[in-house]
């Protein structure tokens, strides 16, 4: 699928990898890329840093009645979609038995609530208004989902117990998705990204950063937004992309702690 005239939603747009994918779509020559975030502050500032090709919307992707209501006002307003990238997510670190007690059911429930059922609800909604997408000569995908696991969800360190299920559910949610909606022309992917360099861990100290870099097999550094970015530039553009993970790691595997 060409990016060029097609309309993509990124959720988690507002910063990280969220916000480098939408900034690589509109300079792909997107006709519109509307990010949804919680974050208004970041999120407008990016939405006049990219111009009339974007737009941003504050948006709980957890919210059934605001996730529905927001893509009825996007194929009103738009009239099709082609893309949805989820970027957003949440991952905080707990132990089981941990030096505050056991782990508490209700933040293992909302890194679920989130992460799956957060990406979930985004998609099927988008994948309903992607279908009604009319086909132009040449075309062969009505649309594209792009979901964002973790390398967490195959190899979780210690802590990471709740996050770890959450992108396992993500991993494990590709192919049934993509052979069910192949049938409407629409493909899905997954991509599992490693350590990424992210705002949150840019503020740790330049030595940390330099040690987790260091435990990549090569390059020997964090990945950089713009590298996911282009990934899903690419599975896009090739449309035989469908139904797979990609780890985007750098060849790391995660060890214990």
């Amino acid at each position: 699928m060409k990016i060029e005239g097609k309309v993509v939603v990124v959720t988690g747009g507002a910063s990280g990898l969220g916000a480098a994918t939408a900034s690589f779509l509109v300079e792909r020559g997107a006709k519109k890329v509307i990010m949804v975030d919680m974050n208004q502050e970041l999120g407008q500032a990016l939405e006049q840093e990219l111009g009339a090709a974007s737009k941003f919307v504050k948006l709980d992707v957890t919210d059934e009645t605001a996730v529905q209501q927001f893509f009825q006002q996007l194929e009103k307003d738009e009239g099709q979609l082609n893309g949805l990238v989820n970027c957003a997510g949440i991952g905080p670190s707990a132990k089981v038995l941990g030096k505050n007690g056991i782990h508490a059911l209700d933040a293992f429930q909302k890194v679920l609530n989130i992460n799956v059922s957060g990406t979930f609800n985004m998609l099927r909604f988008a994948a309903d208004v992607m279908s009604r997408y009319e086909l132009k000569n040449g075309e062969e995908d009505r649309g594209v989902i792009v979901n964002t696991a973790s390398v967490a969800a195959f190899d979780g360190q210690i802590g990471q117990t709740a996050y770890s299920a959450s992108k396992g559910a993500v991993v494990a949610m590709t192919l049934p998705l993509a052979r069910e909606l192949s049938q409407h022309a629409i493909r899905v992917m997954t991509i599992a990204p490693g350590i990424m360099e992210t705002p949150m861990l840019k503020a740790l100290p330049q030595n940390v950063q330099d040690a987790l870099g260091a435990m990549v097999p090569f390059p020997p550094r964090l990945a950089k937004p713009i590298e996911f970015a282009q990934l899903v530039g690419q599975i896009f553009e090739n449309g035989y992309l469908n139904g797979e993970v990609i780890r985007l790691d750098g060849a790391i595997r995660m060890q214990p702690r």
